[in-house]
């Protein structure tokens, strides 16, 4: 079930365009700590166990259905972010 934050969005600059804008970064910036961490952590314990190198990581190309399902999640990832904008075009019509 998707989570909807309550109440007002807080205000940080005199311009809201400015809030949004931020609110879009942070968003972004949450998204990519986590992944970042999620990464070394797995890339760690595969070479710690031997299992698969970093370079077998950085060489490996994708085939088709990995590419679509990447494809799928970005997009879903994009709406995640842009939802601020999202929601503003949602009041306006």
């Amino acid at each position: 079930m998707k989570k909807i934050a309550k109440g007002k969005r807080p205000i940080y600059f005199d311009d809201a365009q400015i809030d949004k804008l931020f609110a879009i970064a942070m968003a972004l910036a949450g998204e990519v700590s986590v992944l970042r961490d999620r990464l070394d952590t797995i890339e760690n314990l595969l070479e710690s166990k031997g299992i698969l190198s970093v370079t077998e990581i950085e060489t490996y190309q994708p085939d088709e259905k990995v590419t679509q399902q990447r494809e799928q999640w970005r997009s879903a990832y994009l709406e995640r972010i842009l939802r601020v904008l999202q929601q503003e075009l949602e009041t306006f019509n």
